[in-house]
């Protein structure tokens, strides 16, 4: 079987291999592998500097991130429908467990074993929603409240890897007022070495990565600065160091913690969770509608899944998707899922033989690293597009900004989802309602009616369209604009007819209004019909009573017209 412009798959054992019915490296050929595993090799470069970063912003060891490179990887890309999404410890996601996390442990290895439960649950929880087919809830938090969380979130990071890149120590576990103030009152006490480290890293990083984009610019400022601190001993000047790095593989860990300790993570993993689906399922849909292949959100759900229970028992942390490690790759002009084994394997060879490279990176450059990644994640763009386009939807991102910063990563995704509720039905609420008249300057048969003519052709008919699916939140607003309508009408009104092409669910709380529209249009001696039901609409409007049997059912708002008119 061929893919990819009918070119012959690789023959070898590894991607001919199927997995649940299709293969294991999706669009791998012999053409591409050779550009596939180059950008493997981009992505080494990329992740590693930046999951030793984020390891320390969640506040674990470096060989956390480095453990959640392997197996996790290994597994989602196993699993996974995108040939593109990669899956990665990130920014939101390390800020999350330091947030939540923070206030629960009491001791370094509470602290370690409760990011690894962590990781189990919400990797459980997205495989039950992948069971469950949940996948649609990646729609229900928006852009703007996507934007203000992450947003808030990278601030709170920018604001901790400002003082790394400084030499200001900081509280383990302050919130972001805290972070700030230490900042502020640490900055006449930084360390010049550090600052000059991480000047250079920034220049180094933001000078260079535009005009040749390709490079691994990050890499070669951990190297180099590595260097520099190694060879000058740096560290005995107050550059702090990341230290030894344990070497081996990953091994299997059971989180060992009181029952009363994983129920307390269980919001924070539904947090991490939510963060994930949304972000992972809005990146991956965008990636196969843009190269033309088929992803399943239910499938893409389970691969986080297994992916962050692997995280959890194999030493590592929570895994979400990683935006710019996506587009890196895009970048790359890679469509498959190699560049994350190639990315597994070279991981492993690292802590196998490799962690004493690790000893004397230097954390300002870490810092600097890890600061350009997230700079982007402020969404200042957006916040300024929104501000332009829609102040409403402004002001929706704001509250989520300010919430995650000045009360917490988990109040923030509860206000995201309640401001997501709200904004929902507010536009629900006040559905279009389109007043039509019959058009008889146009013959054509079934011709609908136009709101353009303000002659009603059949004497005292009105015709509403309801321009949504009725329910709780809009049926007042139907029903007022019926009335509002018969008392605007030029002429008496005898008959009120709903077109209801575009109403595609009826509820309870919607048929008791039209109940109560149905008696007053009957103490005002106004017939009510209906035109154009859909098929799954006519049942259900039987069911609650709407629809009764001497009511008048059109196929058309022409019909209507003709027959009433005739009447009359």
């Amino acid at each position: 079987m061929s893919e990819d412009g009918g070119e012959r798959q690789v023959s070898t054992g590894l991607v001919a291999a199927r997995f649940r019915g299709y293969r294991v490296i999706p669009g791998l050929t012999k053409r591409n592998i050779a550009r596939e595993t180059m950008a493997g090799i981009t992505l080494v470069t990329i992740s590693i500097p930046l999951n030793i970063g984020y390891a320390q912003i969640a506040g674990l060891p470096p060989i956390a991130g480095l453990y959640a490179l392997i197996i996790p990887t290994v597994l989602y890309a196993l699993v996974v429908s995108s040939r593109q999404l990669v899956a990665s410890p990130d920014a939101a996601a390390a800020a999350l467990v330091a947030s939540s996390i923070g206030g629960l442990a009491v001791s370094g290895d509470d602290y370690a074993a409760m990011a690894m439960a962590q990781a189990v649950i919400c990797g459980v929880v997205l495989l039950l929603m992948s069971v469950f087919r949940l996948g649609f809830l990646a729609n229900y938090l928006s852009e703007p409240i996507l934007t203000g969380f992450v947003g808030g979130l990278a601030l709170d990071i920018l604001v901790s890897q400002t003082a790394k890149m400084a030499g200001v120590h900081l509280e383990p576990g302050d919130e972001f007022v805290g972070k700030l103030g230490g900042l502020i009152t640490g900055l006449p006490d930084a360390n010049g070495w550090s600052v000059l480290i991480a000047g250079v890293s920034l220049i180094v990083l933001l000078a260079w990565r535009t005009r040749l984009p390709r490079v691994p610019w990050a890499l070669i400022v951990l190297v180099g600065a590595t260097v520099i601190v190694a060879a000058a001993h740096l560290d005995d000047h107050g550059v702090s160091v990341l230290g030894e790095v344990p070497g081996g593989p990953p091994i299997f860990t059971w989180p060992s913690l009181s029952v009363a300790q994983w129920l307390a993570l269980v919001p924070s993993a539904i947090a991490l969770a939510m963060v994930t689906t949304v972000e992972g399922l809005l990146v991956s849909r965008s990636y196969a509608e843009k190269h033309g292949y088929e992803v399943s959100a239910d499938r893409d759900l389970a691969a986080f899944g297994v992916g962050n229970v692997a995280a959890g028992f194999t030493g590592g942390f929570s895994v979400g998707s990683s935006t710019s490690r996506t587009a890196a790759m895009d970048q790359a002009a890679s469509r498959t899922q190699l560049p994350s084994f190639v990315l597994a394997v070279v991981t492993l060879v690292l802590l196998l033989f490799g962690t004493g490279l690790l000893t004397s990176i230097p954390s300002p450059a870490i810092g600097a690293i890890v600061a350009v990644a997230v700079v982007p994640l402020l969404g200042i763009g957006k916040f300024a597009r929104l501000w332009r386009v829609e102040r409403f939807e402004f002001s929706i991102a704001a509250v989520c900004f300010a919430t995650t910063i000045f009360v917490g990563s988990i109040a923030g995704i509860v206000v995201a989802f309640v401001l997501a509720v709200v904004n929902i039905a507010r536009r629900a609420s006040n559905p279009a309602v389109d007043v039509l008249h019959a058009d008889e300057s146009d013959p054509t048969p079934g011709k609908r009616f136009t709101a353009a003519d303000k002659t009603i052709t059949a004497p005292g008919l009105i015709v509403l369209r309801p321009a949504a699916p009725l329910f709780f939140a809009n049926a007042d607003t139907v029903v007022r604009s019926a009335k509002a309508s018969i008392a605007a009408a030029e002429k008496p009104v005898k008959h009120l007819v709903f077109d209801l092409e575009a109403v595609t669910d009826v509820d309870v709380t919607a048929a008791e209004a039209l109940e109560r529209l149905r008696d007053w249009l009957a103490a005002n001696d106004i017939t009510l019909g209906f035109s154009r039901l859909r098929e799954a609409v006519g049942p259900r409007l039987r069911t609650l009573g709407v629809l009764k049997e001497s009511d008048r059912v059109f196929a058309s708002n022409r019909e209507a017209a003709s027959e009433l008119r005739t009447e009359e």
